[in-house]
């Protein structure tokens, strides 16, 4: 999964700036103050956990465990449904979507936790 994880990372980190580079120069006359902040959180949590898929992958690459693979797959499960969904609330304006977003912000938690159990788990 250490290919994966790492051809995720880029893409993340590629569309989080390009969404961030967005937000700054096209929203910005488009969206309200509090929509353009919904929508850098997005981009901010994509970001962090790009770098932290990134850390999976290199973890993985010297002790890979079922734990690390799940802590990759939870990081891009949340950055899917809990950026993805901060994206489509504020450009479509469908508040119902913000009922995703707990779900991947869940996902971001449950992926920390199986990183710190690996690392728990981890023989140094």
């Amino acid at each position: 999964m250490i290919r994966p994880f790492l051809m995720l990372a880029a893409f993340f980190g590629l569309t989080g700036v390009a969404l961030g580079a967005f937000a700054a120069h096209g929203l910005r006359q488009r969206l309200g103050a509090d929509y353009l902040a919904v929508f850098q959180t997005g981009v901010q949590y994509q970001l962090i956990h790009a770098l932290a898929l990134i850390g999976v992958a290199l973890l993985a690459l010297h002790a890979p465990s079922r734990l690390l693979t799940a802590a990759g797959m939870l990081f891009a499960l949340g950055v899917l449904l809990f950026s993805g969904s901060l994206y489509l609330l504020t450009l479509t304006g469908i508040s119902k979507l913000g009922i995703i977003t707990p779900i991947g912000g869940s996902a971001f938690l449950a992926g920390w936790v199986c990183l710190m159990l690996a690392a728990w788990t981890l023989r140094v």
